[in-house]
């Protein structure tokens, strides 16, 4: 099975609940765990890491916490993704320094597993934080989360 890590996850959950908010509207880290469930360290952890790649700004102070750090329509999920997780690749001989393949010089698939890294990350960079924080119908999905056309 291929997936997110869970800080990705929890990462995209709480730059939507921003996102979902009046723009500029600044919340504190306690704040954003309440809303989401997430546990307060995870939150500050992520918060930290997403405004250290620009996602997200700090306010310090009484009133202090973190809004965007630019419209949600320009904020992609894959640069969510990478803030907490790192470049996205499918196989470590994919990454930008090739760490943890010990068959690359033998290997007859590496352009194709780049490719569908490629493709990949095409598709997270195609969604931003705006798609994700809109609300979906209920019915919108069929019984396996798909859409129901």
């Amino acid at each position: 099975m291929i997936r997110l890590s869970k800080l990705a996850d929890y990462g995209i959950v709480l730059i939507c609940r921003i996102a979902a908010d009046r723009p500029g509207k600044i919340h504190a880290a306690k704040d954003l765990a309440a809303a989401t469930t997430i546990p307060l360290p995870t939150v500050s952890k992520m918060t930290k890491a997403l405004a250290r790649a620009g996602l997200l700004v700090s306010h310090r102070g009484v009133d202090g916490g973190f809004a965007l750090g630019r419209p949600a329509t320009e904020i992609s999920v894959a640069q969510v993704v990478e803030a907490l997780d790192g470049p996205i690749a499918m196989t470590d001989c994919v990454r930008d320094d090739h760490s943890g393949c010990g068959v690359e010089p033998t290997c007859g698939v590496r352009d194709h597993w780049d490719r569908i890294s490629s493709t990949i990350r095409t598709a997270l960079d195609g969604l931003t934080i705006a798609d994700m924080a809109k609300p979906v119908a209920p019915w919108a999905f069929g019984k396996n989360r798909q859409v129901v056309s």
